[in-house]
């Protein structure tokens, strides 16, 4: 068996939206009591598919003296062979963010690029890519404060873009909390396609907000800028915690806000004390860059 999938009209509940790190959540319709199980099997040459529908038969016949399976019929598809992990490379190519050129490791830079600051990104393991308007606000405040002895944080570092080219524009060290532990094969894939030293760069898994033993490896008073692209309703219970992180005069540069939540996020800021410096805007989504006095 290759994969599985359920799908069902079961509400998402309040921790599962949070896990699903958006702002604005898709459109459900009300809960009818049907769920679909798909599996999927690849054909060999040696799949007996009567074999396996009479054994799942069997399976859902035993689970009948347990439970309510409902129906419990079975269909069968085919599916056309595709290379799904490789086709989707035509859709993602080299672009720029002003002077910034993003590619992928299987395009060549251009012969009128090779003097440009170049990040080398595949976005095959999701986390981003720098395609988003939110990353792209981050990215214009690091390159617009960032100094030699910046020493930043990335809060929600996912696949370490922000850190790595913060490191590129000449900040010191960096460190990067996440709550998924894919994040550090990630963004060691991406500091290694950079040539980004170790050394400058650690990633660690953890709940900064809520896990006091992350705060303390992180350190406080410690960063001169804290960078977070999330969420609105993340940014606002994070923010009095990270404060304790920054050093006097650090800064909080934030976004991943769509433009109604501007406000609140903004009100959250202030009451943790920081002073609001900049509000920039790409579309829909809003930067906030703060600062600790």
């Amino acid at each position: 068996m290759e994969g599985a999938q359920i799908e069902d009209k079961v509400p998402l509940t309040a921790y599962e939206k949070e896990q699903m790190f958006v702002d604005i959540l898709p459109e459900t319709q009300e809960d009818d009591g049907i769920a679909y199980l798909s599996f999927f099997v690849e054909d060999d040459g040696n799949v007996n598919v009567e074999e396996i529908v009479n054994n799942v038969k069997e399976e859902l016949d035993g689970l009948r003296m347990f439970m309510d399976v409902g129906e419990g019929t079975i269909t069968v598809d085919e599916t056309e062979d595709i290379d799904w992990i490789n086709n989707w490379k035509e859709y993602f190519h080299q672009f720029y963010i002003d002077d910034l050129l993003v590619i992928p490791s299987w395009e060549e830079v251009k012969e009128e690029d090779k003097g440009k600051m170049i990040l080398h990104i595949d976005p095959g393991t999701a986390f981003g890519t720098g395609m988003h308007e939110t990353t792209q606000l981050c990215i214009r405040q690091l390159k617009k404060y960032v100094t030699p002895e910046t020493e930043l944080l990335d809060v929600g570092c996912g696949s370490g873009i922000l850190a790595i080219l913060a490191l590129m524009f000449g900040a010191k060290k960096a460190k990067g909390t996440d709550l998924d532990p894919c994040a550090i094969e990630a963004t060691k894939e991406n500091m290694e396609a950079n040539n980004i030293n170790p050394e400058d760069f650690e990633v660690m898994i953890g709940n900064i907000i809520t896990e006091k033993e992350v705060q303390d490896a992180v350190g406080y008073e410690k960063y001169d800028i804290v960078v977070a692209n999330i969420l609105a309703d993340v940014l606002v219970p994070l923010t009095p915690v990270i404060v304790n992180q920054m050093k006097q005069g650090g800064l909080y540069i934030t976004s991943g806000i769509i433009d109604d939540k501007e406000e609140t996020v903004v009100e959250a800021v202030k009451a943790a004390g920081l002073e609001v410096l900049e509000v920039t805007y790409q579309g829909e989504w809003v930067s906030v860059t703060a600062r600790k006095s």
